[in-house]
């Protein structure tokens, strides 16, 4: 059963880790295991019911340049068709086996960690050419969504995903993170929509409450995350976040597991 508790602090885990390239979901999967909630289908709805808050703190952000330009707001929808596309197809594999195991979770923080650390490297002092989301061509915006498709898998990191492929089709740090920010906003609507659709007509008052409490805390705790990364990125890599994925996944795989 889910606490009132465990809420807050899967809801604290979530609108922390939604923004930063470490996985949100498989954060929220460590931490349930970690708290001894059982895997059940609402504790799945619940992480990704959730994320609704961090989408709301988002637009609380950024609602002006998403809907008064014209330029951002058509590639982002672009972006999100290759997401929607692929997300659709794998949704019930995905959940049924993906969310909630903690191997693939460990796994992937492992190797993406080890992957944003070797990238970053080779990336070293260089800022993209595309200094601004208008700048980019639809093509390249497509391919973004394409990145971000592999975080169908916990623990890959759908902003880590997103940065990553920015950063190699030649957007600025700061480009590339505001284009995450925006891209996550349909494609978590969208899997809290379809999650929606087929669970909510099972959820108790208990439970709706619970969600409530969790989406509430995650958009408080999202809004500062939001502002800490956009800090962080004008004079930092993100090679340290690759370090904590790898050092949080082996602490799992020799200690926990």
């Amino acid at each position: 059963m889910l606490l009132a508790w465990h809420a807050v602090v899967l809801g604290l885990v979530e609108g922390v880790t939604e923004f930063l390239p470490i996985s949100s979901t498989g954060h929220m999967i460590l931490a349930a295991n970690v708290l001894g909630i059982p895997n059940t289908e609402f504790l799945k709805s619940f992480e990704i019911f959730i994320q609704l808050g961090a989408i709301i703190a988002v637009l609380a952000v950024y609602w002006r340049k998403l809907f008064l330009s014209r330029r951002i707001f058509l590639r982002v929808a672009v972006a999100f068709i290759p997401t929607a596309v692929i997300g659709l197809l794998v949704y019930k594999i995905a959940k049924q086996y993906l969310l909630g195991n903690i191997s693939v979770v460990v796994w992937a923080l492992l190797l993406g960690g080890v992957a944003l650390i070797v990238f970053e490297r080779m990336h070293k002092g260089k800022d993209g050419k595309i200094q601004d989301i208008e700048s980019m061509s639809y093509g390249q915006a497509a391919l973004v969504g394409v990145f971000q498709s592999l975080a169908i898998i916990p623990g890959v990191s759908r902003s880590a995903a997103t940065i990553v492929g920015g950063l190699l089709l030649g957007m600025s740090r700061v480009a590339v993170v505001e284009f995450s920010f925006l891209l996550a906003i349909p494609t978590m609507a969208a899997a809290v929509g379809l999650d929606l659709l087929k669970s909510a007509h099972s959820f108790t008052l208990d439970e709706s409450l619970m969600l409530a409490l969790g989406f509430c805390v995650a958009f408080v705790s999202a809004l500062a995350a939001i502002r800490f990364l956009l800090r962080y990125v004008q004079r930092h890599s993100f090679a340290s976040f690759g370090v904590y994925r790898v050092i949080l996944a082996l602490v799992f795989l020799f200690f926990l597991i």
